[in-house]
This record gives structure tokens, C-alpha cells and sequence, in this order.
């Protein structure tokens, strides 16, 4: 039975709540978008470090620098525009939040952030788990442990796909690892040639809720899931009593829904169903 996942919990005018579920991110890839909750509540520092580079513009024409098939795919190195790779410009190391708050091992499917071998060293790299790592990555004899702050709810057929990229020998014609040195010594690309296009760029995004007033109507406004149903729910009163306002098919690209009855008392929620 599918389960589902609140993206956030808004109300009209001046008040807001926030969901127990995290912030949802999309991660937008060649071969389909990869959509991640991330554990807001448990891992605070790292997950608002990861969407201030988000927010900031600053993975803009991001791509996947490093993959090791049943391992790891990394990104958050580097950009590459007009064919100049450039590094991404990285704020202040942060604190690891390995014992912060609930612990969530590297398990398939989940996102962490990468570092050296100091342990308060992360910075805009980030890397998701292709295979359960716990043994490697939970260990703080590595590094201190590397970070868990969210996992895949949706798109784990697109991590899969990685797992068969293979090492470039000079006869496979997609889907490959090549060495260009480092940091670039594992690098994933779609087909053997180093032009801009063959990168796998990887466009990252949050599902932003807004609810505005427009002409005594309120709109409310997100960053669709795609494919997927996402629901625009209210309720006048808490405990919730959620109501169905539209339903809708997700494309990727920010909907909007109007609400005709306006009233002071009434709350929105976008959830989406995966």
C-alpha cells in the first residue's frame, strides 16, 4: 500500500507549521529524478548547510564527479558551464552530526555528506549510498563517521542504474567510468568522450509551498513531484481534519491551485504519494 510523505504544513496569512515529515528535495537526472527526505529535525546543521548551496544558486549546472559502482555516486564538487568545470564555492566546514539527534546508518538509498579524514570537514559534497555501507561509513574510526541527512522515497530504479556503469576499457560505447585524473579518476559519464553533454548533470530543487492572496482567492503554489499524485489538502482547525482540495498529476515544474473560499482559519498542506 502506498504511504505518503507531507511536504510541508502552511497557513493562510501569518501562521506556519512545519510537518513532521522533512524537506523534500528532487534530484533531476538524465535518467530520472530522484526525489530524497531529508531529516531536518535529527540532523539541523547538515541539512540547512546542504540547502543553503541549494538556495544560494550554487549547484546550478552540478554533475556527478566520482561513481564506484556498489558503492557510491558523489556530486556536489563541481559545476560545469560553457565547457569550464569549475568548483562549487563552499562555505564554512560544518560540524558531523553522526550522533545527532536519532542515527540513520549509509544504508541503499540514503544521502551523506563527504569529507576528509576530518571528521568537521564537510562542506558542498554529498554522496548517496548505492549499496548498504554501514559497515565502512557508520564506522567514526573513518573520518568520524560520515552523516546521514536524508534518504530516497522515490526514483531507487534511478540509483540501480548506476550500479551497471562500467569501467571504460576503450570498448564500451555508454554508460561509463573513466580516469581523468583526480578528482576526476572515477568520473560517470554517458558515452566515452569528455564533451559537456555527456556528463551527468544532476539539477537539485526543493518542492516550496506558497499560499497567496489573489483577488479574494488564496493560490497555492509548489514544486511538483513528478509523475507521481500530488494532493492539496486544508482543514479549519487542529487536530487536523485534512480535506481534499485538488488532485492532481505531478509534472516537475511548479503548479498552482486556487482555493475560491477564503477564510482566516483555513490551513493548506501539499502531501505527495509515493
Amino acid at each position: 500500500m502506498p504511504c505518503c510523505r507531507i511536504a510541508f504544513l502552511l497557513a493562510v496569512f501569518t501562521f506556519s507549521f512545519a510537518a513532521h515529515a522533512g524537506t523534500l528535495v528532487q534530484f533531476r537526472t538524465v535518467f530520472g529524478d530522484i526525489e530524497v527526505e531529508l531529516y531536518d529535525q535529527d540532523k539541523p546543521v547538515t541539512v540547512q548547510n546542504f540547502l543553503n548551496y541549494v538556495k544560494t544558486g550554487r549547484y546550478q549546472n552540478e554533475f556527478a564527479h566520482r561513481l564506484v559502482p556498489n558503492f557510491v555516486i558523489q556530486g556536489g564538487g563541481f559545476t560545469l558551464t560553457t565547457n569550464t568545470i569549475g568548483a562549487v564555492p563552499t562555505f564554512a566546514p560544518i560540524t558531523n552530526e553522526i550522533n545527532t539527534g536519532k542515527f540513520y546508518s549509509n544504508v541503499f538509498g540514503t544521502i551523506a555528506m563527504a569529507k576528509t579524514s576530518d571528521p568537521n570537514s564537510a562542506t558542498s559534497q554529498f554522496f548517496f549510498n548505492l549499496t548498504n555501507n554501514s559497515v565502512s561509513l557508520d564506522d567514526t574510526n573513518n573520518s568520524g563517521g560520515f552523516t546521514v541527512f536524508g534518504h530516497v522515497i522515490a526514483g531507487t530504479n534511478v540509483l540501480n542504474l548506476f550500479n551497471g556503469f562500467q569501467y571504460f576499457t576503450g570498448t564500451q560505447s555508454s554508460n561509463l567510468i573513466v580516469n581523468e585524473g583526480a578528482p576526476f579518476d572515477s568520473l560517470p559519464l554517458l558515452y566515452p568522450s569528455l564533451a559537456s553533454t555527456n556528463f551527468i548533470y544532476v539539477d537539485i530543487s526543493l518542492l516550496q509551498v506558497a499560499i497567496t492572496n489573489q483577488n479574494n482567492t488564496e493560490q497555492i503554489s509548489w514544486n511538483s513531484v513528478t509523475g507521481l499524485t500530488n494532493i492539496v489538502e486544508f482543514t479549519t482547525n487542529f487536530p487536523p481534519v485534512w480535506n481534499t482540495l485538488a488532485i492532481t498529476n505531478g509534472t516537475g515544474a511548479r503548479m498552482t491551485m486556487t482555493d475560491s473560499v477564503v477564510m482566516p482559519s483555513r490551513f493548506y498542506r501539499v502531501r505527495v504519494i509515493y
